[in-house]
């Protein structure tokens, strides 16, 4: 790749941003607020989740820059670990990326339902406006239609331009919250401080999740030992900036309380900014923001399952595409069946969270871990312009740390999530070895 068609600084420091301000910011606070039930608690959490997110980045970004393959993921695993191990940690990303867009749909159905009806809805009837904008997008995906980078940047910049108009209300008294003084009860141990953060970081990890991307970029960016690190920390540093403050005015407009109590935050503080119609555009603009998320991993998820089946370590079904628009068809169903699948098992924001992030937990302490054997059987490389991290150990050890507390806070608080994802590893583990074993023995035959 010629210099003048490689990422700039500015180019790979949007893309940064671009992989981790998603929709969660739209819905998490109240989800943390809760887990955490304390300010300090809550703020720390925020902070310390973009450290980690610091950490992390920084970690895949030196792995992409000493394995730069396409599918990196995928293949880092391969490289790195058993196949096994390759096959069954980016089948559960695959379900967790489902539980996500699950998550995300339910997000947006939460604020819509509030423009399409003047009274409280019940979770299933949340599920089924989720469910028909996952089918809706799978109906439009079987056409052949791809979503292009102009309507992605565009919806970046509606995103963007919502979070900042979220911010304006810090800047307009009249908005904030004046009633009784809230009484806060503080943890009386710990034990108990350890377990409220570790339940408060389990919706932070998820606002915070898209950085692990940067792992596909290392060969791509102009002088990377220069500028990946930079780019990483200007990203992160802009996006903790924007989540405080995002944050902040949720809780200064509407006081702690209601910050725990609400689901669809965001609509609150626009209606008390703009009035209940300036509430409603604010809710039906965030839903065309969800729609398109929805469009994004529909098309991007099946294409992973195309690659996992031209290795083998998928049936050759998953290969298959429509002869007129070259749709990836089997993926793509079984992909939106998944989907729905998780809606319907678990109709609710806060428990599909927890089993996102429970699967979560297993991709990014493992994927992150590779840096160590990358380390060893690259070092060949050092000094030849690829970027290196600093503190190298220390940052990897903090966010594989990091990702074992949050797995551990979840199956202390969730055990019956925790033990569905580990049986959901296990059955990936089994299917494995099986093919591998049926696979021997046609080539044998």
């Amino acid at each position: 790749m010629n210099k003048s068609s490689k990422l700039t600084l500015f180019d790979f420091t949007m893309i940064v941003v671009g992989l981790v301000i998603g929709m969660g910011i739209f819905r998490t606070a109240s989800t943390s607020a809760r887990a955490a039930n304390d300010p300090v608690i809550f703020f720390s959490a925020w902070i310390i989740g973009g450290l980690i997110a610091l950490c992390g980045a920084l970690t895949y970004a030196e792995i992409g820059s000493r394995y730069p393959v396409m599918g990196g993921y995928y293949r880092i695993f391969s490289y790195a670990y058993h196949p096994s191990i390759a096959f069954s940690i980016n089948c559960i990303i695959l379900i967790s990326n489902a539980a996500s867009l699950s998550a995300v749909a339910i997000i947006g159905s939460g604020y819509i339902s509030q423009v399409l009806f003047s009274h409280p809805v019940p979770d299933l009837l949340k599920s089924l406006i989720a469910m028909s904008a996952i089918i809706l997008f799978y109906g439009i995906n079987l056409m052949g239609l791809k979503m292009s980078a102009k309507a992605q940047n565009i919806l970046m910049a509606v995103k963007i331009s919502m979070i900042l108009m979220l911010i304006v209300a810090l800047f307009v008294p009249s908005t904030h919250y004046h009633g009784p003084l809230e009484t806060i009860v503080h943890p009386t141990s710990w034990t108990g401080y350890a377990r409220a953060f570790g339940m408060a970081l389990v919706a932070v990890s998820f606002t915070y999740g898209g950085y692990q991307q940067t792992i596909n970029f290392g060969s791509e960016v102009d002088k990377p030992a220069k500028n990946i690190p930079r780019g990483i920390f200007l990203g992160i540093t802009l996006i903790i900036s924007l989540y405080l403050l995002v944050n902040f005015s949720y809780y200064k407009v509407l006081g702690f309380d209601d910050l725990k109590a609400k689901n669809e935050i965001a609509k609150v503080v626009a209606a008390k900014l703009f009035g209940e119609t300036g509430g409603n555009i604010f809710s039906g603009l965030l839903f065309l923001s969800v729609l398109a998320y929805v469009n994004a991993l529909m098309m991007s998820n099946p294409r992973v399952m195309f690659a996992m089946s031209e290795d083998g370590v998928l049936p050759a079904i998953f290969k298959k595409k429509s002869p007129k628009k070259e749709v990836l068809t089997v993926s793509l169903t079984a992909f939106a069946v998944t989907c729905i699948i998780i809606l319907f098992f678990a109709n609710t924001f806060d428990k599909i969270l927890s089993f996102t992030i429970f699967l979560d937990c297993f991709g990014m302490a493992t994927s992150a871990g590779a840096i160590f054997m990358l380390r060893k059987k690259t070092r060949h490389l050092d000094g030849t312009g690829i970027y290196s991290m600093k503190l190298y150990p220390l940052l990897p050890i903090i966010f594989i740390a990091a990702y074992v507390f949050v797995g551990i806070s979840i199956a202390i608080d969730k055990p019956l999530t925790a033990l569905t994802g580990l049986l959901v590893l296990a059955g990936f583990m089994a299917i494995y070895f099986f093919t591998a074993k049926q696979r021997d023995a046609s080539k044998s035959a």
